[in-house]
């Protein structure tokens, strides 16, 4: 089953400008990715924080954006449904912050953590938007 767009956008609490950052990140770290596992000369022998770092700046420039929501939305009058969305995005954005943090250190070997660990933000969201979905519907 494929989702609409407004399905996405109702589940995931996230607009469409915030999903097109994170696809634009996406690809540029697919590409960072792709460099780095193929040991290619042009990237050289680069960390995996540099790998990350499109997503890392995705995240920032998504907070950035929520804050720039909520104000407008609280001087719209607006308090309670700003304050619920920024909370949200909020919420979701640090899990998604510290998987990638706790995966970079994983990866580079600064951390002995387990990767059931390292996955413990992405359950939490999970479970999060499940009961967002039941929510809704």
């Amino acid at each position: 089953m494929i989702f609409s767009l407004n399905e996405l956008v109702h589940w995931l609490g996230l607009t469409i400008f915030e999903i097109w950052i994170n696809l634009i990140a996406l690809m540029f770290f697919t590409i960072l990715l792709a460099l780095k596992l193929d040991e290619n000369l042009f990237l050289g022998p680069s960390g995996w924080w540099e790998v990350f770092s499109p997503l890392f700046v995705a995240d920032g420039l998504n907070t950035y954006f929520c804050a720039i929501i909520f104000i407008r939305m609280y001087m719209e009058g607006m308090i309670r449904a700003g304050i619920l969305r920024a909370l949200w995005s909020q919420i979701s954005l640090l899990l998604i912050f510290v998987f990638k943090y706790l995966l970079c250190k994983k990866l580079s070997g600064q951390s002995t953590l387990e990767y059931s660990e390292v996955l413990s933000p992405v359950f939490i969201l999970l479970q999060l938007i499940a009961v967002r979905a039941c929510q809704l519907h």
